[in-house]
């Protein structure tokens, strides 16, 4: 037999309960002095707390019992509960004081319970007839090892080898049953699982109900007869007819229309209308809160620095106006409305000829920069605009096609309410101005046209169509072309602006591409009063001062801005036209699109040009240089095309080629007003424009041309 282990000593313990137990003579136990425990043991110490009591042992050894029960201290008291027996909410007495610590679901069987049996009987027979087989192979095992032990009792004299060969074969029928043992199928799990499953609470359903007023019921009958349904067509058929009378005659594309018309009912029956009013006030109150330092410096801001220099102001920018649908287009024109400060017109176009597509004419005001108060859009470019000065809320509006509109802000309409077309006078040019004028004496209402075909034309508005008059032809006496057969035709001229006098509203001045300026009149139809020969290149403005009934300004691309005094014909020296020269000539260095006489003063005007900057002059403060030049366009390469002073407030709009209109405000020095005496009356509106003519006349007389000898003679 192999030798038996000895088992090792147990390490000695550091418990010193476990070696009370043990006798001190206990010679399994080694006691040393300590010094290697400590070695690697780490040394504790005792850190009394600051707020720590000081006890005797007295109150060391008092006892305090504790009871420790199974209710759940967390467990709510007050839950309440629905009694639907009772109808009311009552507090639950029974309050679950179970806490669970741990939750553990098992799944296994006793083999001999049923569900294991089940589950047995369900794996198959085939598992029970092989056990019983190798129960029949280990039953003929041990019949066979027995019998091989009888024998070899017989043979008791057999050797010590013989019973090792013996005890070898008696062996030898083990390996077989470990064989037939391998072949025992294996379980791939040594457990019997089977599933469980619980039906859990179903909540009884409840079923709730209500009763509301049944909604108002009226019964109605009638009896239709012929004369009732001839009645009825009849009022239908009188309501179309009115319609069709209302509807604009030539010049509306009343069909091919893709845009949605919102026909808008009575207002009193209308919720959108109902809401209008409110609904604006409350977006220009929020806009006013939105652009409220604008507000401030419109209002109060002055510029302080203007007082430590005389010759020299400022442009203050303020409110800036951009409508999506205008990004790509040009501003062709501005207007401030005459019967309200605060709202001002534009025409939206292109003046690229390979650029041409829709148009818009926009309306906004000082009260909400954001988005406009109204718009409409044309599918031709909108060149020029004019608001009437009574009825302001007719617009006139001339269109790159040559075509003419009336537009309306009052009626419901997403287009004019009068247009022309070829039929009826339309222009075969782009029209570049247009101006209302009084009412004739039958009070139609009557406005001007001007376009490059050299057609003037007075176009006046009956009650449902539009009438065309030719006021006067432009034609360049000078140059003519020759025809076919050899015969000279006429030259036309091409205008392009038009101003009517303030006082003599039957004396108007004409500029044209060629650079002359015409003066007419409405009474002579085939020749003009008289003609100068103004700028190089196409005159873009012509404008009458407010005041002075003589003085003119214009402006060119030729880079200049001039300024001319209309002469009678006593006066006209025996040079000709072309020795005019004019009053005052001012070179800006790069084309010039607008000029505007400022409405406060007689010798100030402003002018804008196509390298971005706005210009302001005051012919009393100085005579050849700018009050002011100032860069306005916020983009490089952005083209300033028109400007205009408010008729009420100290501040110009000016548009660019992008769409966008800017606001600014003058400074003090670009609008100085003569300072009335302390305790003076004020002064009327007569004797007002009485001094600034008499002060435009003071500076006129330093630079008129005095006359010669000869010429006097």
């Amino acid at each position: 037999m192999p030798p038996k282990p000895i088992k090792a000593k147990a390490a000695p313990t550091s418990d010193p309960r476990k070696r009370s137990k043990r006798g001190d003579g206990d010679d399994l136990t080694e006691v040393g002095d300590g010094t290697e425990q400590d070695d690697w043991m780490q040394a504790k110490t005792l850190v009394k707390p600051d707020d720590q009591l000081e006890l005797n042992e007295t109150e060391l050894k008092e006892e305090f019992t504790r009871i420790l029960t199974a209710n759940n201290p967390h467990a709510p008291q007050n839950i309440v509960r629905y009694s639907f027996k009772e109808r009311q909410y009552k507090q639950t007495s029974s309050v679950d004081q179970l806490a669970v610590h741990f939750a553990l679901d098992g799944n296994l069987l006793h083999k001999d319970s049923d569900e294991a049996r089940r589950q047995l009987s369900r794996m198959g027979l085939s598992e029970q007839k092989e056990e019983e087989k190798e129960e029949e192979k280990e039953e003929v095992a041990e019949a066979e090892g027995g019998a091989a032990a009888e024998e070899g009792g017989e043979e008791g004299g057999a050797e010590g080898e013989g019973k090792e060969e013996g005890g070898e074969e008696g062996a030898s029928p083990a390996p077989p049953v470990a064989k037939g043992g391998s072949k025992e199928k294996k379980l791939t799990n040594q457990f019997n699982f089977s599933d469980r499953a619980s039906q859990t609470y179903n909540n009884p359903f409840r079923d709730r109900g209500t009763v509301t007023e049944p909604p108002p019921r009226a019964s109605f009958a009638s009896n239709v007869t012929q004369w009732e349904i001839f009645d009825a067509y009849q009022e239908d058929f009188e309501k179309q007819e009115k319609s069709k009378e209302k509807k604009v005659l030539p010049g509306r594309k009343e069909e091919g229309k893709t845009k949605k018309k919102f026909t808008m009912t009575e207002t009193s029956n209308d919720d959108i209308s109902r809401i209008e009013s409110a609904t604006k006030i409350v977006e220009r109150m929020v806009n006013q809160n939105t652009y409220d330092d604008i507000a401030q410096d419109f209002k109060y801001w002055e510029d302080v620095s203007d007082e430590y220099r005389d010759q020299e102001g400022t442009l203050l920018p303020l409110w800036r106006f951009s409508f999506e649908k205008a990004k790509k287009l040009a501003i062709t024109s501005v207007c401030w409305s005459p019967g309200y400060k605060d709202l001002f017109a534009v025409s939206c176009g292109s003046y690229d000829f390979m650029k041409q597509g829709n148009g818009l004419i926009i309306f906004w005001t000082l009260k909400n920069p954001s988005f406009p108060e109204c718009f409409f859009e044309a599918d031709s470019g909108v060149m020029c605009l004019d608001i009437h000065p009574q009825h302001q809320h007719y617009i006139a509006a001339g269109f790159y096609d040559g075509s003419v509109a009336v537009f309306s802000t009052v009626e419901r309409r997403d287009g004019p309410i009068h247009r022309c077309t070829a039929k009826n006078g339309k222009h075969t040019d782009p029209v570049w101005q247009v101006r209302w004028q009084k009412d004739d004496a039958d009070n139609n209402m009557n406005f001007y046209s001007i376009s490059s075909d050299g057609r003037i034309c007075l176009w006046t508005i009956l009650k449902n169509e539009m009438v065309y008059q030719d006021v006067i032809r432009l034609c360049l006496p000078d140059v003519s072309a020759e025809g076919p057969d050899g015969i000279k035709v006429p030259t036309t001229g091409c205008g392009t602006a038009f101003d009517f006098h303030k006082q003599k509203d039957y004396l108007f001045l004409v500029g044209t591409e060629e650079g002359k300026v015409h003066i007419c009149s409405k009474a002579y139809t085939s020749h003009f009063i008289d003609s100068i020969d103004a700028h190089n290149m196409a005159v873009y403005k012509v404008c009458w001062n407010h005041y002075h009934p003589k003085i003119f300004i214009t402006c060119s691309a030729d880079w200049t801005v001039k300024i001319w005094e209309m002469k009678d014909k006593m006066d006209k020296n025996e040079g000709g036209d072309d020795s005019r020269k004019p009053l005052f000539s001012f070179d800006l260095n790069n084309s010039v699109g607008d000029v505007a006489w400022s409405p406060y003063s007689s010798t100030v005007f402003a002018a804008v040009t196509s390298d971005g900057k706005a210009f302001v002059y005051d012919l009393n403060v100085n005579k050849y240089e700018p009050l002011c030049e100032q860069m306005v366009a916020q983009k490089k390469k952005t083209k300033l095309t028109h400007i205009d002073f408010n008729p009420t407030f100290p501040m110009v709009i000016v548009g660019d080629d992008r769409g966008n209109v800017i606001s600014l405000k003058l400074s003090p020095n670009l609008r100085k007003m003569k300072a009335e005496k302390k305790g003076a009356p004020p002064v009327d509106e007569a004797t007002k424009i009485q001094r600034e003519v008499e002060k435009l006349e003071k500076i006129l007389s330093m630079v008129r041309e005095q006359p010669t000898e000869a010429t006097a003679n």
